[in-house]
């Protein structure tokens, strides 16, 4: 009997002409957690669908528990104890906690006609392979991200799961939530069960993975024990560049003026009575746990909803801003967490989504569009922010999550903005994208530009921000400047 549950051994896979694999080599351990980065388009996604038998590769061999499959099937895959957790996590929000778990196995089984009882006793044995408390009668769609990523575990563990894929597990969920992945993860690893665990969080990783597989360009750069990495040996492999990443200094000027005041703010089911202030150059950070409310103040401020209470002030003038419209108008911006649905218009192109702020400047009075003003407006943010795009009118989904959201950033910037706020910044993007960015946002704040960013991400924070407020049960319940702080201090303010 083999002591790899998985061998991959020089698969190569060409869609056109593009190799998205080139020659690559996998080897994952029974009951090892085996961490798989690398950047987007880097063949993290081509290679998961290879072993779970979605994709037949071109060339090079695939091994499960020691049986080589020349010609590799999701069900065959699935049989061999394969099981896969997407993002999506592909679970039925319109159906209750015991239905989500119990109907795979219902369907494989053949069965004509549903039994209540069969749905129970199924549902009751998968939960409690991971010692998962659940409404079983709740509806899925009412369930944290972190609890329907335990219902899609548990369902792959009724499979006789000898391998997990989880792909990018720790994007959508907070940090104690992830400190409770980590703790079932190492469960399962002790009942025998192997992790492929694909991220890039770099704190996340070297906590739970004892070995890395790192690709690049479709091809393996790194394979070995997780002591043998550093922070800066991992961000040269993934990315093939030096990096350094300074913390934000905030010259203090005399002369810098309060760009944005916020008083006794109030939204109900969202915050309280929350006061700050914001001067030119400033980075602020706003922190909390999920529900604290830091998003509903920061989408009051610019304009997503109407506040109950409070006053907000530009420049030491009163505004009122009731909707996204007069949120523009004062001169803020905001990258939404959820830039595929709040910030982007996926179905359109690259160089709609750019311009589309600024759509009126490029039309003349009688509304005809200019297409080479568009052209020269999307050219110039493309090279500023260096946005990789093959052409403007290729639509948005063909972007990297970094890419897309330069994106949307340069929609922003191309207005006259007096405060940008950044919610989740880098969320979804790879280490690459998340330095250009963290650069590009001190120097918008160097050049005087008032900045918020909104993360619970504490070394986000802590390395880009001058000040800190931290948000509690809607609330803001303390403020700090950074230099005072370090990761526990800051992780510990959050959930006192």
């Amino acid at each position: 009997m083999s002591e790899n549950i998985i061998k991959i051994t020089g698969v190569k896979k060409y869609f056109g002409g593009v190799k998205a694999l080139d020659g690559v080599d996998l080897v994952i351990k029974k009951g090892e957690v085996h961490c798989l980065a690398g950047e987007n388009g880097c063949g993290k996604s081509t290679i998961i669908n290879v072993i779970s038998g979605f994709y037949t590769p071109d060339a090079g061999t695939i091994e499960i528990d020691g049986k080589e499959y020349s010609k590799l099937t999701t069900q065959m895959a699935i049989d061999a104890g394969v099981q896969v957790i997407y993002q999506d996590l592909s679970v039925f929000p319109n159906l209750t906690v015991r239905e989500n778990l119990a109907l795979n196995m219902e369907v494989a089984s053949g069965k004509k006609f549903v039994s209540k009882k069969r749905f129970q006793e199924i549902a009751l044995e998968a939960i409690s392979k991971i010692n998962f408390k659940a409404d079983l009668d709740e509806m899925v769609e009412n369930l944290t991200v972190a609890d329907k990523q335990l219902i899609a575990i548990s369902r792959a563990l009724l499979n006789n799961a000898k391998l997990i894929i989880m792909d990018e597990p720790t994007t959508a969920i907070t940090q104690k939530e992830v400190k409770n992945l980590f703790r079932v993860i190492r469960d399962l690893q002790k009942q025998g069960i192997a992790i492929l665990f694909v991220s890039h969080k770099l704190d996340e990783v070297f906590e739970i993975a004892e070995h890395f597989t790192i690709f690049r360009s479709g091809k393996n750069v790194f394979s070995g024990r997780t002591e043998e990495l550093d922070e800066q040996k991992f961000t040269y492999y993934m990315t093939g560049r030096e990096i350094q990443e300074e913390a934000f200094r905030y010259e203090k000027r005399p002369d810098a003026k309060t760009v944005l005041e916020v008083r006794d703010l109030s939204l109900a089911n969202g915050f309280a009575d929350c006061s700050f202030s914001l001067k030119e150059g400033e980075i602020l950070g706003i922190t909390g746990l999920l529900g604290s409310g830091r998003t509903e103040l920061a989408e009051t401020i610019f304009g997503y909803h109407k506040a109950d209470s409070g006053e907000i002030l530009i420049h030491g003038k009163k505004v009122e801003i009731g909707s996204v419209k007069d949120g523009i108008a004062n001169g803020i911006g905001y990258v939404p967490p959820e830039r595929n649905v709040q910030g982007l218009f996926m179905e359109q192109s690259i160089a709609d989504n750019i311009s589309i702020t600024r759509w009126k400047d490029h039309a003349d009075r009688l509304g005809f569009v200019n297409e080479k003003s568009i052209e020269d407006s999307v050219a110039h943010w493309v090279k500023e922010l260096s946005i990789k795009i093959n052409d403007p009118q290729d639509n948005m989904k063909t972007l990297s999550g970094g890419n897309a959201q330069k994106c949307v950033l340069a929609k922003w910037l191309s207005l006259d903005l007096k405060v940008l706020i950044l919610n989740g910044p880098t969320v979804g993007v790879d280490i690459g994208a998340k330095y250009d960015i963290y650069k590009l946002t001190k120097k918008l704040a160097e050049n005087g530009l008032a900045v918020i960013i909104i993360s619970d991400d504490i070394r986000e924070v802590l390395s880009n921000c001058n000040r800190v407020l931290v948000m509690r049960q809607g609330r803001l319940a303390e403020e700090r400047m950074t230099s005072e702080l370090d990761e526990a201090s800051l992780s510990a303010l959050s959930v006192e």
